[in-house]
């Protein structure tokens, strides 16, 4: 991957709490899984960026290099990957999400 792609997914990252490199946008999702977490996130009452990575082509293909991840949607939180849609969702359903989501005490 290119230097300056990386540098501009690394920033997006460090930029945002939370951000979800997804298709579509949360206000549109365009597939189903990206559907699933956006709904998962405001369940768990989580403000998030969205990435929409069928505007970008390299981001769409650099992300999954950057996080050696195969899918979209990624989810990161405070500069840390947490995961696909399943892995998400499943934390969700188990009450685990939350605790990574809040905010560390410091």
């Amino acid at each position: 991957m290119e230097d300056t792609l990386q540098e501009r997914i690394q920033g997006i990252i460090d930029n945002n709490d939370v951000v979800l490199f997804m298709k579509g946008t949360k206000h549109f999702p365009q597939c189903g899984f990206s559907a699933t977490l956006v709904e998962v996130l405001r369940r768990a009452g989580s403000e998030f960026q969205d990435v929409n990575v069928l505007e970008d082509p390299g981001i769409r293909h650099g992300i999954k290099e950057f996080s050696n991840w195969p899918t979209i949607p990624q989810l990161y939180v405070r500069g840390k990957f947490v995961g696909g849609c399943d892995i998400v969702r499943e934390m969700y359903e188990k009450g685990d999400l939350d605790a990574v989501l809040s905010p560390k005490e410091g």
